[in-house]
């Protein structure tokens, strides 16, 4: 009935805030409430989606405010998730994702979790000296948006980001593609169009940035976010590659963020959840968690000296 933490146990606060977003969705812990349960002790210990749903089970039949995550750490550790070491949310998302779909013994399971979470897009290669054109589909899961312009200028807005992640862009000099009708590189087109959105979707913002010199460092700049997103609103036609049916399901509300405070080297992540039951937003700060407003999560739209 109450919001429940999880303990920080060695540089854990990525990982907790990652799970608090995963066990907080009731789409997802449906799926996972029906998984087989491993035989055998040493297989139980190994399997991530039976720790997940172990932990589920404690947070949401316990008493204590928090309860600590160990037995799904030292799992994860099997698989090379360490703890004691910074982790960045998008890859652990990745990585937690992956191997639950990869444990998951019921293929009607597996089915369900890639529909909840996989985004289909089409990718077109145009050369431009000749009509020769290549279309695939490929899936991710999430749509990695940068925040930075070609130019290095600073993006403004969410809905900036995804019509940048959707512009075609020129493959030119360096960039050229061979051409095998040419017989030659030349310049090429490429562009991405939506296909398919899933019911949960993941956007990640690409705040880690790479210079030349490989060096890392943060974009902390502002960037809002709105509470309500219609993909229809934001992209062309030309940007989607879906009928009417698919596009009506194309309005998403917020769910959750995952937001990192500090630089490259050092810093923390809390998780700002909404309930699916009460409609209320709670900050997920390892063992800590409280309601908040609407206000509180706009601290994530990021500042160059953040501090939260």
């Amino acid at each position: 009935t109450e919001a429940v933490g999880l303990y920080n146990i060695g540089q854990s606060c990525c990982l907790n805030s990652v799970l608090q977003v995963f066990l907080m969705n009731i789409y997802f812990t449906r799926i996972l409430r029906r998984i087989t349960v491993p035989q055998g002790a040493a297989r139980k210990r190994r399997n991530v989606p039976y720790q997940m749903l172990l932990l589920l089970e404690e947070m949401q039949c316990g008493k204590q405010k928090a309860i600590s995550p160990i037995s799904l750490a030292s799992c994860l550790s099997a698989y090379r998730v360490e703890l004691f070491v910074q982790h960045d949310a998008a890859q652990l998302f990745l990585t937690l994702w992956n191997l639950i779909k990869g444990q998951m013994e019921e293929p009607e399971l597996v089915e369900e979790v890639s529909d909840l979470y996989t985004v289909c897009v089409q990718e077109h290669l145009a050369c431009q000296k000749c009509s020769l054109e290549t279309k695939r589909h490929s899936s991710m899961l999430t749509l990695p948006l940068p925040v930075l312009d070609s130019n290095s200028h600073k993006l403004k807005t969410l809905e900036d980001c995804l019509r940048y992640f959707f512009h075609p862009e020129e493959l030119t000099n360096h960039n050229m593609c061979f051409c095998e009708q040419c017989g030659k590189k030349t310049p090429f087109l490429q562009s991405l169009k939506l296909v398919h959105l899933p019911q949960t979707l993941t956007i990640h913002l690409k705040r880690f940035h790479f210079e030349e010199s490989a060096y890392i460092h943060k974009l902390s700049h502002h960037l809002p976010f709105p509470q309500d997103l219609d993909f229809n609103a934001v992209l062309t036609e030309n940007q989607c590659q879906a009928d009417d049916n698919e596009k009506a399901a194309w309005q998403y509300e917020l769910f959750a963020v995952v937001a990192h405070s500090g630089s490259t080297h050092f810093g923390h992540y809390c998780a700002y959840i909404r309930s699916f039951t009460e409609y209320k937003w709670y900050c997920f700060n390892d063992s800590h968690v409280c309601q908040v407003l609407w206000d509180d999560v706009k601290c994530t739209y990021g500042h160059s000296n953040l501090h939260w």
